[in-house]
């Protein structure tokens, strides 16, 4: 079974003092199977983004004793900061990451945000799919008079806490705990120091917009409806929200903006609108930064784009499209940008145990040769799959940028995608084989001393063998997928690279005759026969396929280069 990862990232209303923030992360860290993966302090706006990832129960249990912590070292009344706030510990979001829903991810939030009510007399506040009332679900709305103006705010019936006392606490704040999707912390860059152009390009691009003003549209009257309310214009990005202002340690305007649904809208979309927006007026974008993490996806969207603007091939490794989305948004202007610190795939690796993919190709064989049943023949056939997409890869890059060949970049360059994510697909597959194959050692050395613990024993073995069975069809399945990948770049592509097509074709009958040799020694031993019958039916017809296709192009190959 996939194991169950949240994210948690607590924002802590100190961003100052390193001593402070460091006593608080500790407290995180005490917590067994926590990994901390980013600590992000700001002085400006006096506030640290915490990034910490695990199991559900010991993610929650770990930010309960952060938020103790910042209660015990934080004294709100002495506070001052850019950033909207309401305590010590402002805004506690939990994130699914992998195994679980996001239904039973803000089950996760409300146990927390009852447990800081209860045990910390702290009034806690669930926000957006934690809280059942939608009027009060918008972060936004529920810190609107910030600290401040919380002491006259909470006495309103309709803003009693969910949890806790219906009295401010003065040195902690309040608190708001919830369940999200993956927010981006993004910071625009520019060449002025002027908050209000800042805040106009923010009005411009924000989903919010701006009110409507009568006569002069920044200092006239605001128009309201027949209801009363602010009559908006909307601006140009959902899922966008922003404000302007200045950072004296930059000394320089930005453009601060929380994005709420990355898939949606595209960072890099963001990016250039803002970019526009300050063209218009008069100002520039000069760059951007990241507060906290980023999941990898929108920054391989931004490198393709980008690559695509130059009219180069979108078919890139990760790290090149990587470059290309940190130089095109100048995500390094501030300070350096390192991928495996800020990119939260790349920060899970240790979490996942995705640890053979991070060897030197040295390490592996020799982990490979090693006296240990890990990495195995499972993971060297996922492993040849890869190599042998990679040289499709390289091939289909090599014709979309091939001299002369010019007008058949949008021929190649989708190939060159589509083989990327196959790889990716095969690399992950790599330590998944691993991985399946010390589930059922673990399950073998679970107890067998009473008839209840054989019985468990035995359950956990038959399922950690079907899973085991499982991995290798995958393997299989992505290779038969890759074949057209190999052929068309056998057939049409770069000429010159014809050898390295027909390696790539060898190394996928590698690991498609590697991966059904797993199938069967896993599939032996299962006492669900009906199971075992059908996958190995169904893997028998991707072997037919994929060895008929394979030394085809092997053979074409071959007779090419013989002339």
């Amino acid at each position: 079974m996939e194991k169950q990862l949240i994210e948690c990232v607590p924002n802590f209303s100190e961003g100052r003092d390193m001593a402070i923030i460091k006593q608080i992360t500790d407290e995180i860290e005490s917590v067994d199977g926590v990994c901390l993966l980013d600590t992000d302090p700001g002085k400006a706006t006096n506030r640290t983004v915490v990034t910490f990832v695990g199991e559900p129960e010991n993610v929650i249990e770990a930010a309960f004793r952060g938020i103790r912590k910042a209660a015990q070292l934080i004294d709100m009344s002495k506070h001052k900061g850019e950033h909207p706030r309401i305590g010590a510990t402002d805004v506690c979001p939990l994130i699914p990451i992998q195994g679980i829903s996001m239904e039973e991810t803000a089950v996760y939030a409300v146990k927390l945000a009852k447990r800081v009510g209860e045990e910390l007399n702290i009034p806690a506040y669930l926000n957006e799919y934690a809280q059942p009332d939608k009027k009060r679900s918008n972060l936004s709305i529920i810190r609107a008079g910030e600290y401040e103006g919380f002491f006259d705010k909470i006495k309103l019936p309709e803003w009693k806490p969910d949890f806790g006392p219906d009295t401010f606490n003065a040195t902690a704040g309040g608190t708001v705990i919830g369940a999200r999707d993956f927010l981006i912390a993004y910071n625009v860059n520019l060449n002025t120091k002027s908050t209000r152009i800042a805040n106009r390009i923010a009005f411009d691009v924000r989903e919010a917009g701006r009110v409507v003003r009568e006569g002069n549209p920044y200092t006239g009257k605001i128009k309201t409806d027949e209801n009363g309310k602010p009559v908006r214009i909307h601006g140009k990005l959902k899922h966008v929200k922003a404000i302007g202002w200045y950072i004296e340690e930059y000394r320089m305007a930005q453009i601060s903006i929380n994005l709420t649904n990355c898939r949606e809208t595209q960072l890099h979309r963001v990016f250039e609108e803002c970019r526009k927006s300050a063209d218009e007026r008069g100002a520039r974008v000069t760059g951007s930064e990241l507060v906290g993490l980023i999941p990898l996806q929108p920054m391989l969207e931004a490198g393709r784009y980008f690559l695509e603007k130059q009219g180069l091939s979108t078919g890139a490794s990760e790290e090149e499209l990587i470059w290309s989305a940190v130089k095109s948004m100048g995500l390094d202007e501030l300070g350096p940008f390192n991928p495996q610190k800020k990119i939260i795939e790349y920060l899970l690796q240790d979490a996942l145990e995705e640890k053979l993919i991070s060897m030197s190709i040295k390490t592996f064989v020799n982990e490979t040769a090693a006296n240990s049943p890990t990495p195995g023949g499972g993971s060297v056939a996922a492993a040849a799959g890869a190599f042998g997409v990679a040289l499709g890869t390289m091939v289909a890059n090599l014709s979309a940028s091939k001299r002369g060949w010019e007008n058949r970049k949008a021929e190649f360059s989708p190939w060159a995608e589509k083989g990327q994510l196959l790889k990716d697909k095969l690399l992950t597959l790599i330590d998944e084989d691993t991985r399946a194959f010390n589930a059922i050692m673990n399950a073998f050395g679970l107890p067998k001393d009473t008839e209840g613990q054989k019985a468990t024993r035995k359950t956990a073995i038959q399922n950690a063998s079907k899973h085991a069975t499982e991995i290798p069809f995958r393997t299989l399945q992505t290779a038969v997928n890759a074949i057209p990948l190999l052929q068309e770049m056998v057939n049409k592509g770069n000429p010159n690279s014809l050898s390295d097509a027909g390696v790539g074709a060898a190394c996928l009958l590698t690991a498609i005759q590697g991966a059904w040799m797993n199938i069967l020694i896993n599939a032996q031993g299962l006492d669900d026969k009906a199971w075992a019958t059908d996958i190995t039916a169904k893997a028998q017809k991707l072997i037919q396929e994929g060895h008929s296709a394979c030394n085809a192009m092997i053979t074409e190959v071959e007779n090419r280069l013989r002339g």
